[in-house]
């Protein structure tokens, strides 16, 4: 039997005809995750009796063992199954392994579907089980889990100093941002703050459980739109808020499964940017979405993350289609807590920002999220200037363009983003006789 290949055709594909096998991966073979099974021939071993051999049972694409210390839920998986798969039949699926199917959405054209596990088998041997057993699964992973990349906040009142960093308010006499439409995943955004008045445009509870709203998903939409109080870098785009994150005891964290149903709603909605404010560990289906967000002409850009110069990579920044963003002290020193790596495209100011917090009311906010928001705003300053844009010039663009502050490479990347040189260096498109 044959699995298919994850979420790599999720991106607007048309759906497979009920009973066809999945398309093979645009990236070529996937890596086969072994799993040693002990068989026994004959009696049990004794002098001149039976014998122990090992075979090898691969698991079949599109099924995924969690790495070793990736956060996900521990009782949950993420299945894909094919088309045409009834409700009954993903019933007796649910019944024979003793799991739960919690909700089913579609993104990206693919049928997705989170389930809980109930019989306390770990995610690791029920995606085996379910792999081996049951033909209509096509897929299955952990549901990853993926945290904000923010530090503390404190409520403050005091003045920015981000906007002359990033040389904001010559840049904004070319452009503020108007008719680009930004997608936010983050938290529960406070849509009545008065910096956001008029801002949001359309927005998309991912998450089901109900929340208030958060300082981080408000503190990044106001990075980036905010027009009253504070200035953001973009404070004319249109603002599309995806709730994909809620409060997990005393941590705010998103899962695979929701930022999938944001990505996906983004996508639908012609966003041109995506600011991802999170990290976690590398995920196969949000990988490949990911890809096809980039060929559809999505400019993707997210947090370096939070957990200092020894970490490993995190994802989404570390993924080839996203734009990586570290963060810079007042004195454009590296904010000590970054993550580090080869992958970083550009730096941002991020330690002690001032932005806009729930119920009106402001904080301080310190981490890669806030610098990776405010480059979004940057980035649709640019797509206005010409819409025209690939997600690929604005990255070289933003690159070229920034301000050498320290040795170029995993540190700063290319340096200080600059928005009015950024923006000047956008050739507008030829005027229309």
């Amino acid at each position: 039997m044959v699995i298919g290949a994850g979420i790599k055709t999720l991106l607007f594909p048309d759906p497979p005809a009920p009973g066809s096998p999945p398309s093979p991966s645009p990236s070529g073979p996937q890596t086969l995750t072994q799993v040693q099974i002990r068989t026994t021939q004959g009696p049990p071993p004794s002098p001149g009796g039976g014998q122990t051999t090992t075979t090898t049972q691969r698991l079949r694409p599109g099924c995924t063992l969690p790495a070793a210390g990736a956060p996900h839920v521990v009782n949950e998986l993420v299945l894909e199954t094919r088309a045409g798969v009834s409700d009954a039949a993903l019933d007796l699926i649910a019944a024979a392994h003793t799991m739960t199917r919690l909700e089913s959405a579609f993104p990206f054209g693919r049928r997705l579907h989170r389930w809980r596990i109930d019989g306390g088998t770990s995610v690791e041997d029920m995606i085996r089980n379910v792999c081996a057993r049951d033909p209509q699964i096509t897929g299955a992973q952990a549901n990853y889990l993926y945290q904000l990349a923010q530090q503390e906040q404190e409520p403050v009142n005091s003045d920015q100093y981000a906007p002359q960093k990033l040389n904001l308010i010559a840049a904004h006499r070319l452009a503020r941002g108007e008719r680009v439409l930004v997608a936010v995943i983050d938290s529960e955004v406070d849509a009545t703050h008065p910096d956001l008045a008029g801002a949001i445009v359309r927005s998309f509870e991912a998450a089901s459980e109900a929340e208030r709203p958060h300082a981080h998903g408000t503190g990044m939409a106001g990075a980036i739109a905010a027009h009253r109080t504070m200035l953001g870098t973009a404070p004319r785009v249109g603002l599309l808020t995806v709730r994909a994150f809620g409060t997990r005891a005393n941590s705010v964290e998103g899962t695979t499964f929701n930022i999938l149903k944001g990505l996906d709603w983004a996508a639908a909605q012609g966003a041109r940017v995506v600011n991802m404010s999170f990290a976690g560990p590398s995920d196969p289906r949000l990988r490949d979405a990911l890809a096809k967000a980039k060929q559809k002409g999505m400019v993707l850009i997210a947090a370096a993350g939070n957990a200092g110069p020894s970490s490993p990579p995190l994802y989404p920044a570390a993924d080839p289609n996203v734009i990586a963003v570290t963060a810079t002290d007042p004195d454009d020193k590296l904010f000590p807590g970054a993550n580090r790596g080869n992958h970083i495209a550009v730096a941002a100011p991020g330690v002690d920002i001032l932005a806009p917090a729930p119920d009106g009311t402001y904080q301080f906010t310190t981490g890669t999220s806030v610098a990776a928001a405010e480059v979004s705003g940057v980035a649709a300053l640019m797509i206005e200037r010409n819409p025209a844009l690939t997600p690929n010039d604005v990255k070289k663009i933003l690159m070229d363009t920034a301000k050498r502050i320290g040795p170029k490479g995993k540190d700063f990347g290319a340096g200080l983003v600059d928005a009015l040189q950024a923006v000047s260096a956008v050739k507008p498109p030829p005027a229309v006789r």
